[in-house]
């Protein structure tokens, strides 16, 4: 099935690389246009290189530290200044955190929740009220399995993520007099930068694969295939 999504602009957090890099380039490849945000520039600089080549609308790529609520609106409003409107937003960004819940500092669980939960909300505040006044909008929060079926060691993650399938409900339920729908992707095992990079820091003696199973909270038995989920996730945009 063939989706479209031209005349739309699409903002997508954690852009910069695995499933939101995927998202933005399906989102384009499907007619949108598209702003990415993310921390470190030059990731951003070379995914937006990358999405301009597949489609033929606005790229904006913005660098933005999602723990801060000043930069979080400054970069909302630099995307819908680009694009000149937001009519999907994609809260997507936030890495893996999880271990023994006796070890897990105050801090740990504050910037937790910051990235993944308080971040998401300041941007669902900020596109909300212009969707409803559109009478169209769509809303997609990127969770992960564990916010339904945590593992002993899957906190803090799990809790936040749990915390953003209420946000999801909340939302949704808000949206829907207005066509603004609201949905949740509960991701599984997906290969990405952030395995990856946990890979070359820990040097373990051992498969990828392997070793990011045993690190993960949940038992899976292969990696989730990037291309179906970034197509999964631009059906609810259309």
């Amino acid at each position: 099935m063939e989706i479209r999504l031209d005349g739309r602009s699409a903002l997508i957090t954690g852009g910069s690389e695995g499933l939101g890099k995927g998202m933005a380039l399906k989102f384009a490849e499907a007619g949108a246009d598209v702003a990415i945000l993310a921390r470190r520039q030059e990731a951003l600089d070379a995914a937006a290189a990358e999405i301009e080549s597949i489609g033929s609308g606005k790229v904006e790529a913005i660098s933005c530290d999602l723990l801060n609520a000043d930069a979080t609106n400054e970069a909302f409003a630099a995307a819908e200044d680009a694009l000149g409107k937001i009519d999907v937003l994609v809260n997507n960004a936030g890495t893996s955190k999880a271990g023994p819940f006796l070890k897990i500092t105050d801090q740990e669980w504050h910037d937790d929740f910051e990235l993944k939960l308080f971040a998401a909300v300041r941007l669902c505040r900020l596109a909300l009220p212009a969707m409803q006044s559109r009478k169209w909008g769509r809303i997609i929060n990127v969770l992960n399995i564990g916010s339904k079926a945590p593992g002993a060691n899957g906190a803090p993650t799990a809790v936040a993520r749990a915390a953003g399938l209420s946000l999801t409900k909340v939302l949704a339920n808000t949206g829907a007099p207005d066509n603004v729908l609201v949905n949740a992707l509960l991701v599984g095992f997906i290969k990405s930068g952030q395995w990856e990079r946990l890979y070359a820091e820990k040097q373990p003696n051992q498969e990828m694969t392997t070793f990011c199973r045993i690190w993960s909270t949940h038992d899976k038995s292969r990696w989730a295939v990037l291309e179906k989920r970034t197509s999964l996730q631009a059906l609810p945009c259309s």
